[in-house]
């Protein structure tokens, strides 16, 4: 389980560091590139905080799982 978790961190690591430089790259080609800027931009800020919120309600719902059985 541990070695799935590693890969996955290591994966998301590189994702989003594709993304922070997909948005300076098209922050740097100028306005014509605006919408696609946009969305990197938007993305860069959403995804990580939406990954933090899930991993945070699983382990909510993990915590309340072991409650109702145990």
């Amino acid at each position: 389980m541990k070695k799935i978790q590693r890969i996955l961190a290591i994966l998301g690591i590189v994702f989003l560091v594709g993304l922070y430089l997909t948005t300076l790259i098209l922050a740097i080609l100028g306005k014509s590139f605006f919408p696609m800027f946009m969305a990197a931009l938007f993305a860069s800020m959403a995804l990580p905080i939406l990954l933090w919120l899930y991993g945070a309600i699983y382990k909510w719902v993990k915590k309340n799982a072991k409650k109702d059985n145990g």
